[in-house]
């Protein structure tokens, strides 16, 4: 699929030439600082060296004081606490986190007064449920702590309130008109909430409800500190930014993750395939360690698969099991869980794929709304994503749900809010919600046509310009690869943990040449060396995934532009810098669009 490539301004040379010289850093780096807002010397130290003692205090949030007080009251007067959850990694972690924090304080006893409750996808669906709070009142719990959901939940917390229940919500999403009435709400984006960092995630907001406890009654900082490596993975899989307080969580739940990890977290690792020693050598954090990437492709998946293909019950099981062989065993059923998910997932996309392209109608569409009632409800998002990337049309996928309803997970594009799509055509749904490039609905079926239509008809006269169907590429600077040193790639390491709001930069190169040994690997990869053809350059190994149909490009023998990002690889033991490429183009094939506004 055709590409724009966008590349940003680069910032004023004289502030590059003074910044390098006073970091002792390269000249692309000293830029790629300034142009993500990092401009004077101590800015980049703190961007280097994350600092733990620069959290914010807990108790800027609104209502951290009742909430730790409610908690306290709960554990003295040794009433039973419900520690509740959604099903995906956001939420399960959280759960995770919590639920072992008051483990540890609370004693041998703890059986007796905590328990956690993951509802079911199929048959609860998101968020505080009807049968959870009656779990809660049939079993005499009297505090419920909700994490990562909740904020919407008016109508469950004032049946909890009924039944005698006290809720705190620990949440991270957006608040409705008014807020439940709860006895504490936690969720920095209310708007009435003071907390200096708004891009937390639930497993985040749930954090600092704990390090607000231990401020209160002056425990042990090792008590919050030692579950970072679940904010961590909260922070990859949900996808929030890696800015702010945010980076210095993923910075040391990452040390955590290599040097310490439990061994629930372990067991994924192991299970996914990821070949690392523990305990790592001298100097290993961040080399071919655990990354932000390795979290958010290879253990939030199998974290989510649970609740995907099972219950989310399982993942907390396994991220609070201190048992090395129990751990194993759990983490062996999860992974089987997720070669379900990505069996049902290849064959649903299969599938939609096939239907996208062997009917006409879609040829003229804007937007692309699938239903196959056969199709698990557990990997309808995964199938929309996927998608978005094969056509880069607004989707909406769905199946039939337990109740009847037609259910489904949307995913845009993004020149389009789809969040207001589906908005437009609320008088045909029964339920939904979400954000801008991300929301959930259903209906009847009996409305699924005239809501197709208008749909279809709201995403046409909002997206006027073709050229919102062509995705696009950020390219942060042109790089000449004679810059590529080692020492530079040890700088560049710096600049993790990457991820929105600091993602791994991509490079431009120009006028580029293959060595002459560029094949073809695993049926659709490029593996090739590239240089320049008039100066002297030493190659450097490229992969492009992905890429079969650019060969041609680069077996031309004429020059050709690439995007990439500058990794490394590490192959029998041996380390070596790799590009890893984002997008090739035949040198003056097409232009490329200067953005005049930093995009990180």
């Amino acid at each position: 699929m055709e590409k724009r490539w966008i590349l940003n301004t680069a910032p004023n040379q004289r502030e590059v030439d003074e910044l390098s010289e006073r970091l002792s850093i390269e000249k692309p780096l000293a830029s790629l600082l300034i142009s993500r807002g990092i401009k004077t010397v101590e800015d980049a130290e703190l961007f280097f060296n994350p600092d733990i003692s620069k959290l914010h205090d807990p108790f800027l949030m609104k209502d951290m004081d009742k909430a730790v007080d409610r908690l306290s009251r709960a554990i003295m007067e040794n009433e039973k606490i419900l520690v509740y959850g959604d099903y995906d990694v956001d939420g399960t972690s959280a759960v995770a986190l919590v639920y072992s924090f008051l483990q540890e304080i609370i004693g041998s006893d703890y059986r007796k007064y905590i328990e956690y409750y993951i509802p079911d996808r199929y048959l609860e669906g998101y968020g505080i449920s009807d049968q959870g709070v009656e779990y809660c009142y049939a079993n005499d719990f009297k505090l419920l702590i909700s994490l990562d959901c909740g904020i919407k939940a008016n109508d469950k917390v004032a049946l909890a309130n009924s039944y005698g229940i006290d809720v705190i919500i620990c949440d991270h999403h957006l608040q409705g008109e008014e807020k439940p009435a709860a006895v504490a709400v936690l969720d920095p984006k209310c708007d009435d909430c003071p907390y200096p960092y708004k891009e937390l995630s639930g497993c985040g907001v749930g954090f600092k409800l704990i390090q607000g406890y231990c401020k209160k009654f002056n425990l042990p900082d090792q008590l919050w500190l030692s579950r970072l490596d679940l904010v961590a993975i909260s922070i990859a899989s949900d996808i929030v930014a890696i800015t702010g307080e945010n980076r210095i969580l993923a910075y040391f739940g990452l040390i955590i993750i290599n040097r310490f990890p439990r061994v629930g977290i372990k067991s994924i690792i192991e299970q996914s395939g990821i070949k690392i020693h523990y305990p790592p050598t001298e100097n290993t954090i961040f080399n071919r360690v655990i990354s932000i990437t390795d979290l958010v492709f290879n253990v939030g998946p199998r974290i989510n698969a649970a609740g995907r293909i099972n219950t989310g019950r399982e993942s907390v099981k396994l991220l609070i099991c201190d048992d090395e062989d129990k751990s194993m065993e759990i983490g062996s059923n999860i992974n089987s869980h997720n070669d379900t998910r990505r069996e049902l997932d290849k064959k649903a996309t299969s599938e939609a794929i096939n239907e996208i392209l062997s009917n006409d109608e879609y040829r003229d569409r804007k937007s692309i709304v699938l239903y196959n009632p056969n199709w698990n409800k557990g990997i309808i998002g995964i199938v929309a994503s996927r998608i978005v990337e094969e056509f880069y049309r607004p989707t909406i996928i769905l199946t039939k749900s337990s109740d009847g309803l037609v259910t489904g997970s949307a995913r845009s594009i993004k020149e389009f809010n789809i969040y207001n799509g589906i908005d437009h055509c609320a008088h045909l749904l029964e339920h939904f919600g979400g954000h801008n490039y991300a929301a959930g609905l259903s209906l009847k079926e009996e409305n699924l046509q005239t809501f197709i239509e208008e749909f279809e008809k709201f995403v046409s006269e909002n997206i006027q310009d073709e050229n919102a169907f062509i995705p696009e590429i950020d390219v942060d600077m042109v790089l000449d690869l004679t810059d590529i040193t080692s020492k530079f790639m040890e700088h560049l390491k710096k600049f993790a943990p990457f991820g929105p709001g600091n993602m791994s930069p991509v490079f431009l190169s120009r006028n580029l040449v293959e060595e002459g040994n560029g094949r073809i690997v695993g049926e659709k990869h490029i593996k090739m060396r590239v240089c320049y053809r008039e100066k002297s350059c030493r190659p450097i190994d490229a992969i492009a995934f992905n890429q079969k149909e650019n060969f041609g490009i680069i077996s031309s023998g004429n020059y050709f532009d690439m995007l990439y990002h500058v990794e490394e690889n590490t192959w029998n033991n041996v380390t070596s810098i790799q590009l890893n490429v984002k997008d090739i183009k035949q040198s003056g094939s097409g232009s490329i669009i200067t953005n005049n506004s930093s995009k990180h």
